[in-house]
């Protein structure tokens, strides 16, 4: 049973939150938040809390040597009483993947589905309820001990955040090939979810917008030969039939979707093969009309065609279809994730009852 503290100023959070009418992706944050701290070697009790700033020292760890890990998931209330989440524990379970990379302590899987299911819970008016709408949340960690001597944290929090989300559409995305840049280096913290990737990856994104494309392609860092990811999604290509996508290495990320992509993908006949991915061998193919589609996919869009990719010489290689593969597995996984067909994977699960309840006491 949850012993998690509901802060009193949360009805009143509540009562005064208006909903706008536009809700756009990640930018309306729900009132309320959790937070467990992290001290003298152990996790504290958790805590409900007004949605608000955070206190911490100008010296604290995040901030200068940039201690800190996140995720990234949804909860869907399309046509059931009850919210429900898609695979938690496997957010969970990278959670602390990347908090052990980053010399940062393991949560339990109590704390975490704490966590997520008492925000979920408190926001449960919030949550949309049109297909592709969701509850998006943010599980992240930060390092809070105040010393600018070099080295790990001893105190850290846990926090979750909130915001009521419409359906995000990157529509048909161009991608420039980055062949100068690395996001990640070898040995380095490319498979852990951790803010410093997404910032080493901004300067190329602004190359690669300015240049009127919408991500960069990213490389391995040790060739700089082989597709890895985009900057937040990974990568398909249907080539002779088959869907091909760039095996996992340590410099990027395990994505959750990309496996639910896999499973689902097999699961509806297509044969998925893992492998390395030379980016010369991928543009002959499709000069060659051997690779006819490609898309990527990630929390956020679940699947987004990918109609360009594209050399920073304005070299243009187009696919012959878009959207006919992706669309068919984008529809069938967000099927799943909002419980409107079969789940063969057991991949769903509603919001337990003592976080509704505790929701109720507040």
């Amino acid at each position: 049973m949850s012993n998690c503290i509901i802060d009193s100023k949360i009805t009143a959070a509540m009562a005064e939150f208006q909903t706008p009418t536009s809700l756009g992706f990640g930018k309306v944050k729900s009132p309320v938040m959790y937070r467990v701290d992290y001290r003298d070697g152990a996790w504290q009790q958790g805590r409900a809390l007004p949605y608000g700033n955070i206190e911490i020292d100008p010296a604290a760890k995040v901030l200068h040597y940039a201690q800190e890990v996140f995720e990234g998931l949804k909860s869907y209330k399309i046509d059931s009483p009850r919210a429900n989440f898609f695979r938690p524990l496997d957010n969970h379970d990278r959670l602390n993947f990347s908090a052990r990379r980053m010399c940062m302590p393991e949560i339990s899987a109590e704390l975490f589905m704490e966590g997520i299911s008492v925000v979920t819970a408190l926001s449960e008016s919030l949550i949309p309820t049109q297909t592709g709408q969701s509850l998006y949340l943010r599980p992240f960690m930060i390092g809070l001990t105040g010393a600018l001597g070099m080295g790990a944290s001893t105190e850290y929090a846990f926090i979750v955040i909130a915001s009521p989300s419409e359906a995000y559409h990157a529509g048909e995305m161009k991608v420039l090939i980055e062949r100068e840049g690395c996001r990640a280096a070898l040995g380095g913290t490319g498979a852990a979810k951790t803010g410093g990737n997404y910032a080493a990856a901004t300067q190329s994104a602004q190359k690669t917008q300015a240049m009127g494309y919408h991500q960069s392609l990213w490389l391995d860092p040790g060739s700089m030969q082989n597709i890895e990811e985009l900057s937040g999604m990974n990568v398909f290509a249907l080539i002779d039939g088959k869907l091909h996508t760039p095996r996992l290495t340590p410099s990027f990320l395990k994505g959750i979707t990309r496996d639910s992509v896999i499973k689902l993908a097999r699961h509806k006949g297509y044969e998925v093969i893992e492998r390395t991915m030379p980016i010369e061998e991928l543009l002959a193919d499709i000069r060659a009309g051997n690779c006819i589609e490609a898309f990527a996919c990630g929390t956020a869009a679940i699947v987004s065609p990918i109609s360009v990719i594209a050399e920073a010489d304005g070299t243009n290689y187009e696919l012959e279809q878009s959207d006919v593969v992706a669309a068919e597995l984008r529809a069938g996984l967000l099927e799943i994730q909002e419980r409107r067909s079969e789940d063969p994977f057991g991949w769903t699960c509603e919001v337990e009852d003592q976080f509704y309840q505790l929701a109720l006491a507040s």
